[in-house]
């Protein structure tokens, strides 16, 4: 677990809590891709968000998911997000505060790749409290399996087969 904390921890015990998992999908890569989030609120029906692009790269989707999740949340959260994704979970966790000290350039002195992602990301952790967790994909974990089915049949067009659209 990788906690990315909101700047007043001492509030965030009294925030609603919820789990999120998301997921990207690109084929080819770059090429059209999708994208999937899951919010398990407690005590409530998990709400599956989808979406699409015709251009993209799988890196972009896996950010999208992860923005549309936490943007879909009503007021402050305390989130607990899981994600495959090791380019997402590194950048937000370790490269991110780095990023943001050098004026978005690497550590070789280049832009940052899907900068405009990454900044509105950034935005969107001010506004929760988010623990970063990794799993490890296409294992045993059923809500992590879901976000894939449903990221890769966005590939396809095939949101009217999901019966979430």
């Amino acid at each position: 677990m990788h906690p990315v904390m909101a700047p007043d921890d001492t509030i965030s015990a009294s925030l609603p809590e919820v789990v999120i998992y998301t997921d990207g999908a690109c084929n080819p890569n770059p090429g059209p891709g999708g994208w999937a989030a899951v919010i398990l609120p407690a005590g409530r029906p998990p709400q599956a968000l989808v979406g699409s692009e015709n251009h993209t790269t799988n890196n972009r989707m896996e950010l999208r998911a992860a923005i549309e999740a936490l943007a879909a949340l009503q007021g402050p959260h305390r989130v607990h997000l899981y994600t495959d994704s090791e380019y997402l979970r590194r950048g937000i966790t370790e490269w991110l505060p780095s990023w943001e000290r050098h004026n978005w350039k690497t550590s070789r002195r280049a832009p940052v790749k899907n900068q405009d992602l990454w900044r509105r990301l950034a935005q969107l952790m001010h506004q929760h409290q988010v623990h970063w967790h990794w799993v490890r994909g296409h294992t045993e974990d059923r809500w992590n399996q879901y976000v894939d089915r449903l990221a890769r049949a966005m590939l396809c067009g095939k949101q009217d087969d999901l019966g979430i659209a």
